[in-house]
């Protein structure tokens, strides 16, 4: 809006109304814009779900230093995706059909936690949808993501192809090749696309769900992982970087630095409120939607792969579910006294402050290390 506004028509009567032509002012401002955003409306938010009695349900079977959290506010993500929008809708270019895409994946995955944690509430228990549920409408926004790639694709303003870490001349193709330009006859050639988006949005959205157990873990690794992805869009979007590197090139990627820098301001805000100990809680309605966005953008900016190290701390805490899931029903026996690994560490006598910052360092580690990939190419 302001970029429509300010450099589009006022420019010519105002010349240094030009600034708003760079991605990278109005990256920063929208990140400031989302930090002022949460920090201010959160009062106001905590206010009002206590005012609505919407507290958090702490399940039974969880560590029982948790039941003292009981009651504390939770669906705060309301807050967070408020503060993502509105920044995203001021500063970047609304024309771009990027992001566009990404602000539905935040928005619809955010839509499945709300009523997640709407269900929670009036139940007054930590029931809320089923996993099947709550997965199918997850898939379904999914399918969706994709069949809006795929209509980018058809105009050839995306690849499908995917950058590989270390790799610079391989990056496969994910439809056959073919079939590329008859996708919309042959719907079954394009299965495994579909389930690729599948496994990295969904799996992406779980996975900070998963994470989701301490006061400000996951929020903390947020943070990091957009903070990476930032850097990631404006390496794609940047023509010259691109091709430096090598790298598959994601032509509506220049304007999804100010949508992750979104991110990071209110995940920042949101830290604010959220440190231990926590006044407020995120909910599904939170892990949802930022786990959703993250891997949406991960699929815009051509980096998939490279998601697994930028939330590898996400990607760790959702392993560790499935493995000691996996343990029990084909051994009756447990890996980690509970799962996921974060309650593992609580039953080993750690405090929630010290799993939350060694997390936090662990996450940063493996960011880094994301982004040096880069260049050892």
């Amino acid at each position: 809006m302001l970029y429509w506004l300010f450099y589009e028509k006022l420019f010519r009567a105002f010349t240094p109304f030009r600034v708003f032509q760079y991605s990278t002012f109005r990256t920063a401002f929208a990140s400031m814009t989302a930090l002022f955003l949460c920090i201010v409306l959160g009062p106001w938010l905590i206010a009002k779900l206590r005012e609505f009695q919407i507290g958090q349900y702490i399940r039974e079977e969880g560590p029982q230093s948790h039941q003292k959290k009981a009651g504390t506010p939770t669906m705060g993500g309301i807050l967070i995706i408020i503060s993502i929008v509105v920044p995203t809708l001021l500063w970047a270019n609304l024309r771009n059909t990027y992001v566009w895409i990404a602000l539905f994946g935040l928005v619809s995955f955010g839509l499945i936690g709300f009523w997640d944690d709407f269900a929670k509430v009036r139940r007054k228990q930590n029931l809320g949808l089923t996993v099947r549920q709550k997965f199918t409408l997850q898939v379904v926004a999914a399918l969706i993501v994709g069949f809006f790639l795929l209509l980018l694709h058809a105009r050839r303003a995306y690849s499908t192809s995917i950058n590989v870490p270390f790799f610079k001349t391989f990056q496969p193709d994910l439809l056959i090749e073919s079939l590329q330009h008859n996708w919309y006859t042959y719907p079954l050639a394009f299965v495994g696309f579909y389930a690729f988006m599948i496994l990295v949005i969904v799996g992406s959205s779980d996975a900070v769900n998963l994470t989701d157990g301490l006061d400000g873990l996951a929020i903390g690794l947020m943070i990091i992982a957009s903070g990476a992805m930032t850097v990631l869009a404006f390496v794609e979007g940047n023509a010259r970087l691109a091709e430096y590197l090598d790298l598959a090139r994601a032509p509506g990627a220049s304007e999804l630095p100010i949508f992750c820098a979104s991110m990071v301001g209110a995940s920042m805000g949101f830290l604010y409120y959220n440190a231990h100990p926590a006044d407020i809680f995120m909910g599904d309605v939170g892990s949802l939607a930022l786990g959703g966005a993250l891997g949406v953008v991960a699929v815009l900016i051509k980096q998939e792969v490279l998601l697994i190290f930028i939330g590898g701390v996400y990607v760790i805490e959702a392993l560790s579910v499935i493995l000691q899931v996996g343990s029990y029903k084909l051994r009756k026996k447990r890996i980690f006294r509970m799962a996921p690994i974060h309650h593992h560490f609580e039953a080993l006598g750690w405090t929630e402050s010290k799993i939350i910052i060694r997390f936090w360092i662990a996450g940063l580690v493996m960011a880094l290390f994301a982004l040096t990939t880069l260049k050892l190419r």
